[in-house]
């Protein structure tokens, strides 16, 4: 057991306690809040626990075994902490969470109870309601490989291992004009062929949605630049000026990976698995069915 809760389990001990409990959000982009129950703020790790923004939580469950650790972090919506814009471009969705129970009166005995991520957030009235999830949930995963025909990769996974910053597979441009649908007009790299950012991924660069991305629908080479339909829009809104980056997209196949990325080598679907047809087939004599190579 660490020297610092040991202390605080000595302090718990004596009968008289000044204990609150303090929660550390770090979201996905790096940025951290710091937030506690206590009625002034406190410090420690590096981040400092911010009073008075209305933040409180439910009991922590937590039990041994596989069963998941879960709580809800309630409170306001305010400028100083969490902004409701941030909660609509989804800028918490999945940020990692830690939660103390800190001796206020001797900030470094504390314990951490709590270590998980932010599941489901709702807003409702000026304030969000937050689900936490614990490390086990992540058990709730499906892993192991698919059996299908189209890759199961994602491009420049681990799986993939495909470079995406390889030249030639990516581009930064400028947003020109934001259309409906959502549509954007770029300006620059006219010259990539059509369709060559497909499924591709979308990242901001600057302006009110920095750090956020979508995925590629469509896209085409247009006079002086590109024209890209994502599949769904950008939550904290796109405009002109905008700086973005364009990373090539994967339809899965095996001709892409070998043709488009020279990534054979690394496909991780299986394109001569039978189809429910070939299942019902005969041998035939004179025709495809006769019992030869499939290739």
């Amino acid at each position: 057991m660490s020297g610092e809760k040991q202390a605080l389990l000595t302090h718990l001990q004596s009968g008289m306690t000044t204990v609150c409990r303090c929660w550390a959000i770090t979201r996905t982009d790096g940025v951290s809040f710091g937030f506690t129950d206590h009625d002034r703020e406190l410090a420690f790790d590096g981040l400092v626990f911010k009073a008075s923004t209305g933040l409180t939580a439910s009991a922590i469950e937590q039990a041994t075994g596989l069963s998941i650790d879960n709580s809800e972090a309630m409170g306001a919506i305010s400028d100083a902490a969490v902004r409701d814009e941030d909660i609509e471009a989804g800028r918490f969705d999945g940020a990692e969470v830690r939660a103390w129970l800190v001796n206020w009166a001797a900030p470094d005995q504390r314990m951490l109870q709590f270590r998980g991520s932010i599941g489901e957030l709702r807003r409702a009235g000026g304030a969000f309601h937050a689900e936490l999830r614990g490390l086990t949930d992540r058990l709730n995963r499906p892993l192991g490989r698919i059996y299908q025909k189209p890759c199961t990769a994602v491009l420049g996974d681990k799986a993939c291992k495909f470079d995406t910053s390889t030249p030639g597979y990516w581009a930064e441009v400028t947003i020109a004009a934001v259309g409906d649908g959502p549509v954007l007009r770029l300006e620059g790299a006219e010259e990539i062929d059509a369709g060559w950012f497909d499924r591709g991924r979308l990242d901001v660069l600057s302006g009110a949605s920095q750090g956020l991305w979508a995925t590629i629908k469509t896209d085409r080479p247009v006079s002086g630049g590109r024209e890209v339909m994502l599949w769904s829009g950008i939550g904290g809104g796109l405009s002109a000026g905008d700086r973005v980056r364009l990373t090539a997209g994967c339809d899965k196949r095996m001709d892409t990976c070998r043709l488009k990325f020279n990534n054979l080598l690394k496909f991780q679907g299986f394109p001569d698995l039978p189809g429910e047809d070939w299942v019902m087939a005969v041998p035939k004599q004179g025709n495809q069915y006769n019992g030869g190579s499939r290739r």
